[in-house]
């Protein structure tokens, strides 16, 4: 069972309008929303307004195409397609300017497990959460490093693949407790760093990340494990799977251009 998230949640829910906290700035900027949290209200919506019994949130696709500063956002949801096997739900982020964010959400439906084997995800042979020291808290959330090859628990910046156990420290809306569809996707947004991190630190910031889940996350703790960074002429893509403490639960695809200043 997820432990009660402690201190002021992200955002609080008012006349139809969600109002950000001042500690839901990102790294990026201390006025800017941190764009996990984008995210996050999409499958907020999504799940209260499109989740059913018997469907499994299969994919969910966020595109982060504007920077939003700490103003009052509005969530809009529709279903777009609802068959007897898959649910397709779409969801929009407008603030003050204009729309910032969309998120598209695919809900399949639970059955019979075919009996073939494939190839897959081994478990993770690593340590538990409880056994990592946690680094320091920051944006809502604790990152616990997990050491592999020559990466150390100093910080990201290094060429050595990525792995971390991350549990969220805050509600994301006022009285309402964390889901584990919601915790997985706002895990999913620190993919970017995972894949594109590197010995001069993070010079992509993505444009849209992509959860696929076979089955939702057991407990608070995400893992999630850098699985492969290509980039070229400012371009980044990155992928990386994501763990909960019995195993692989899905992937996480991400795209990202250089930032580069000016």
């Amino acid at each position: 069972m997820a432990e009660r998230e402690a201190g002021e949640a992200f955002f609080t829910e008012s006349d139809g309008l969600l109002l950000p906290a001042r500690h839901a700035h990102g790294p990026w900027s201390p006025d800017m929303l941190h764009g996990r949290l984008l995210g996050g209200l999409m499958a907020w919506a999504i799940e209260r307004e499109h989740a059913a019994d018997g469907l499994h949130f299969a994919r969910f696709t966020v595109d982060l195409y504007r920077n939003s500063p700490l103003v009052p956002l509005r969530v809009g949801t529709v279903r777009v397609r609802d068959g007897r096997r898959i649910r397709v739900a779409d969801a929009t982020i407008s603030g003050e300017h204009g729309a910032v964010a969309r998120a598209s959400a695919v809900l399949l439906r639970r059955g019979e497990q075919p009996k073939g084997r494939i190839w897959n995800a081994p478990a993770w042979d690593v340590p538990a959460p409880e056994e990592l020291p946690p680094l320091a808290r920051a944006s809502g959330f604790n990152l616990r490093w997990i050491p592999s090859g020559g990466a150390t628990e100093d910080g990201f910046q290094s060429a050595e693949r990525h792995r971390v156990w991350l549990r969220e420290t805050r509600a994301l809306v006022t009285g309402e407790s964390l889901t584990p569809f919601i915790r997985v996707v706002l895990a999913a947004d620190m993919a970017s760093p995972m894949a594109h991190f590197g010995t001069a630190g993070l010079e992509f910031i993505n444009a849209d990340y992509t959860v696929s889940l076979s089955r939702l996350p057991l407990g608070d703790d995400i893992g999630i494990e850098g699985a492969g960074h290509l980039s070229d002429e400012g371009i980044a893509v990155g992928q990386c799977t994501l763990y909960d403490i019995s195993g692989p639960v899905g992937f996480c695809a991400t795209s990202a251009i250089a930032n580069l200043p000016g």
